[in-house]
């Protein structure tokens, strides 16, 4: 429903709820935190818990706010380093049971005071949010350089919206609508015109349209906050995230010992436990690390200014991809320009 005076709750960063790191990877706010990949979606769901901001924003928030990105932006090298010995299946399930396994301990701590009723919703949330994007991340980089991850990853504020409209009664305003337009638009010029990476990518060869499972996936981290947001409000953002890791790190880990050859290969390929060591950092510095930091930050600043990480993220993740040999040429920037212009429509519409 289109409306010209929303209320000022209305809007994605007014309502958050909760929040972690796709990444890539804040779980529970990007619930597909694990990675960047994936980690911006946190942004959507934290601000409800934060404590009240300054009036000003201090330099120490400005570092976290660099930091941030750095390891949100970073997420997308790590996978494409990973994927040089491990298949898209090994790497997204090495990846949540790292994470999974990280937190355990505070999941410990918080699953007994969860009520029974809100399982279900934390099951979804990190099988749409967090499961499924890790895998979807990582096909899609087989065929598509790193740094057009990393742009198509900023798609996650446009869905957070969208879905919020479409499925939880969120309102729409024009400009909103605009916002989500060009972000799509983006996207467009990005797959048709920008080229995908080619022999830059860990296959050696290049396909566009696997941009398509990044789409995927940000569609994935839209259901997933706007769940957080409505159905598990009043939970911190280290109980949704550690309850939600270890619900989906169980299948994630049997699949991985018992579904692949990760254990043949980690003791057979030369460069295996390289590439390990790839994707256990991904995992640690994308849920872990960056959960404390984001945390942190939403407590110092607000998170409309976390949320300026949204547009720092793909420049790092462009600038990591070309000193690994990936091209960028103007169909990049033109594509990466929509898309953002399209965020920051959707963050600033009233």
């Amino acid at each position: 429903m289109l409306s010209k005076n929303p209320a000022a709750t209305d809007s994605p960063l007014a309502s958050r709820t909760a929040g972690v790191a796709s990444g890539g990877f804040q779980p529970s706010g990007n619930t597909g935190a694990l990675g960047a990949t994936d980690e911006t979606a946190s942004l959507e769901a934290a601000e409800a818990l934060a404590a009240p901001a300054p009036a000003a924003t201090t330099p120490m928030a400005w570092a976290l706010l660099i930091i941030l990105a750095c390891i949100w932006g970073t997420s997308f090298i790590l996978m494409k380093k990973g994927l040089v010995v491990f298949s898209a299946l090994e790497l997204g399930a090495i990846r949540v049971s790292v994470a999974a396994a990280l937190l355990l301990p505070f999941a410990l701590r918080h699953v007994g005071s969860v009520a029974r009723s809100r399982f279900k919703w934390l099951a979804l949330s990190g099988v749409v949010g967090t499961l499924l994007p890790a895998f979807l991340f990582a096909y899609a980089e087989t065929r598509l350089a790193s740094g057009l991850a990393g742009v198509l990853n900023a798609l996650t504020a446009v869905f957070v919206l969208l879905v919020g409209a479409l499925l939880f009664g969120q309102r729409l305003t024009v400009l909103r609508v605009l916002g989500i337009g060009l972000g799509l638009v983006g996207t467009v010029v990005m797959l048709q015109l920008g080229g995908s990476g080619g022999d830059a990518t860990p296959t050696g060869e290049g396909n566009a349209w696997y941009g398509l499972y990044i789409v995927a996936a940000t569609i994935g981290y839209g259901v997933s906050v706007n769940v957080i947001k409505h159905k598990l409000n009043g939970l911190t953002p280290v109980a949704v995230t550690s309850v939600l890791l270890m619900l989906i790190g169980g299948p994630a880990l049997a699949f991985l010992l018992l579904g692949t050859d990760f254990l043949h290969k980690l003791a057979t390929v030369p460069g295996a436990w390289t590439a390990f060591g790839y994707i256990a950092l991904l995992a640690t510095m994308s849920t872990a690390v960056a959960m404390v930091l984001f945390n942190k930050l939403i407590q110092q600043s607000t998170a409309l200014f976390a949320s300026s990480s949204t547009y720092l993220i793909p420049i790092v993740a462009l600038a990591l991809g070309a000193l690994d040999g990936e091209a960028f040429n103007i169909w990049h920037f033109v594509g990466m320009v929509v898309i953002l212009g399209g965020v920051l429509i959707v963050h600033r519409a009233k």
